[in-house]
Parts: structure tokens; C-alpha cells; sequence
């Protein structure tokens, strides 16, 4: 993002003029801007939803907002709850939950705690560049591991192959799946669509680590951004089936809330000779809009274009093979509640 868009639920906007010296922003392109941290003393840590379209119920979220800056994220307005802007502050002002190894155990050590998967993340990216340093993805992963809780893992960084050793002994177990996020195998684009997310080579490389070691592998191009990357998927799935991942799924972009105008400027700012051909594009699998909020089309779309693109994928992913690879389903037969220096197995 290159400016901080109003929140809505602040009555005030403060909009800087721009000059050389400002040590804040530059129209065009991200300056300088520190990020900050900020401590996160949420009393629970488990984020639960009841929508059709995702697979899981629960979800726990180390980190709220996200390095990566990602232009395209659904999560930016997530941040105006916190009296933030989804633009640059979603980027740069991250708050991190401290606690969330020891409230996930609290949550498992609970009576009333039914195993099932949990998903990291749901909301942000669980292996930003932070987690290099402070490791609560990787503790909370000890917890799963601990308790035998089965987890999902999703992200845009090759620094979940770090981890590989207690993702093994949670494969070992079917407790965990792990997909890997690849919008484009171009450097040159995610360098500026997804600025500080890991390479596409190096997210191939990760798949490839984890499929060598017996972890379950997938990969989820998303978004999807017709007219921007949607004819490369193709391409990636082969390249990630090569490398060993055992599904393959995609997601149409959303552009929820301040998404929108973010996303807009990032066009015409980066790719200028393209922006109108995205934008109508993707007005066209929205029903004419750009975003569409619906259970069971905000996903995929719809329309002629939203239907094209589907079976182009499904014929994409046909080929390369992954319809032919038998599942890992996730187990919950493991999970054992931890009592003191007492484990109480359940079986």
C-alpha cells in the first residue's frame, strides 16, 4: 500500500500532503516506514466461524496484521477494529499475541474442547517475517503436537520448512496439512503485488522440503486476479506437482471494504497499461461489481467468465494429476488432554 486509507469507524481522516522529505509516504511507492509491535493481551485465542465457504471452524491467529503487505488482502480491514487503517498501518503496526502458545493449551485442557482441525491462520499470515525471530507459530505447534490436535497450516513464506521437524512427527500422526499460497511464478510481479512474502521459487522449494519428508502438501493459487495471473495457473500446478503437493485448489480475488480503493491505486500505479482490463475483468465474475460478500459465490464468483475459469482450473488440475492422488484425512483419534504431569489419552 502507498497511503492509509480512512477507517470507518473514525469520524476523522488525517491525509498528509506529500513531499520529498515526508518520512511517512510517497505517492507511488512505500517509503521507509518502521514496523512497530505492539503486544496483543486477548484473553483466547481461538477465533471461531460458522461460514459454508472455509472448512474448518476454529482458527488461531499468532499475529494481527501482516508484513507480507499483500495489496489484495481480505484480512486489511480486519485492522479498523484496532483503530487502524487497512492501508499502510495494516503493514506496518503489528500486534503480536504473546500469549497464544499458553491460551491454546488452555483451550485443549478444557472439558468442553471437542478435537477437530484449527486452522493457522485465518486472518493473517502465520509465518510473516516476524515469526523468524519470536517463534510463536513454532510454539504453538508444540502445543499441537502435545495435545495431538489435528492443524491445517496455510501461508505465503518458505520459513514453514524451519519447522519441518515437529510438522513430521504431527504427519506422522495425520494431524496436519500444510498448503502453500503461490499467486504468480513471476518474480517481478509478486515482488510488487506481495512485497514480502517469499519468492515463488523458494515457496516451490518449501513444498517440495516438506513432501520429501512425509508431510501432506498442497498448494491454493490465490487469489486468482483475472487478467493479472489467472493464465498462469497452469503452469504453477504443474510446477507444484512436480514437487510433490497432493492438492491443488484457487481462489477468486476479493476486494472487501477499503480493499477496493487500495487495490485500484496499486493498478494504476504499477501496472497502468493493464488496470482497466483487471477492473472489468473482475466485475465480471462479481456480478458487475468488485467484491461480493455472498456465502457460496464470494470464493469463486459468478457468471460465464467465474464458470470459465473453473473449469479451466479443474482441467489444469486434471492433468498435472492430482485427481488421481488418494487424500491424507486429519485424525482426531490421537488427541490426548494433558492434566498436570498427568496425560489422559483418548483413543
Amino acid at each position: 500500500a502507498a497511503v492509509n486509507t480512512p477507517n470507518r469507524f473514525e469520524p476523522l481522516h488525517v491525509e498528509l500532503n506529500p513531499s520529498p522529505d515526508d518520512s511517512l509516504m510517497t505517492r507511488g511507492q512505500r517509503s521507509r516506514v518502521p514496523t512497530q509491535y505492539f503486544i496483543d493481551s486477548s484473553r483466547s485465542v481461538l477465533a471461531e466461524n460458522d461460514s459454508p465457504d472455509v472448512g474448518f471452524r476454529f482458527s488461531i491467529n499468532p499475529y494481527r496484521g501482516c508484513e507480507h503487505g499483500c495489496i489484495y488482502c481480505y484480512a486489511r480491514p480486519t485492522h479498523e477494529y484496532l483503530g487502524f487503517s487497512a492501508g499502510l498501518d495494516f503493514e506496518t503496526k503489528i500486534l503480536v499475541k504473546e500469549d497464544a502458545p499458553r491460551l491454546l493449551e488452555q483451550a485443549f485442557l478444557k472439558r468442553s474442547w471437542q478435537p477437530q482441525p484449527i486452522a493457522l491462520s485465518g486472518n493473517t499470515d502465520c509465518y510473516q517475517p516476524v515469526e523468524r525471530h519470536l517463534k510463536l507459530t513454532r510454539q504453538c505447534l508444540e502445543v499441537f503436537l502435545k495435545f495431538r490436535n489435528p492443524v491445517t497450516i496455510i501461508t505465503k513464506n518458505h520459513l514453514v520448512a524451519r519447522d519441518v521437524d515437529l510438522l513430521r512427527e504431527l504427519a506422522r500422526l495425520d494431524l496436519v496439512h500444510v498448503t502453500l499460497s503461490i499467486t504468480s511464478l513471476r518474480p517481478e510481479l509478486t515482488s510488487i503485488l506481495e512485497p514480502r512474502t517469499s519468492r515463488p521459487k523458494l515457496r516451490i522449494n518449501a513444498i517440495q522440503t516438506l513432501a520429501s519428508e512425509g508431510i501432506p502438501v498442497g498448494v491454493n493459487v490465490a487469489p486468482l486476479i483475472p487478467g493479472l495471473n489467472d493464465e498462469e495457473a497452469p503452469a504453477i500446478l504443474e510446477a507444484c506437482y512436480d514437487c510433490g503437493a497432493q492438492w491443488a485448489n484457487y481462489i477468486i480475488v476479493r476486494l472487501p471494504g477499503q480493499v477496493r480503493p487500495l487495490f485500484i491505486d496499486w493498478l494504476q500505479r504499477n501496472i497502468s497499461d493493464r488496470a482497466s482490463k483487471v477492473i472489468s475483468r473482475i466485475r465480471e465474475v462479481r456480478d458487475g461489481n468488485l467484491s461480493d460478500p455472498r456465502f457460496g459465490s464470494r470464493m469463486r464468483g459468478n457468471g460465464q467468465l467465474a464458470n470459465m475459469v473453473k473449469e479451466f482450473f479443474a482441467i489444469s488440475r486434471r492433468r498435472c494429476g492430482f485427481d488421481q492422488i488418494e487424500s491424507h484425512p486429519l485424525s482426531i483419534d490421537h488427541f490426548r488432554r494433558s492434566n498436570g504431569d498427568q496425560l489422559e489419552f483418548h483413543f
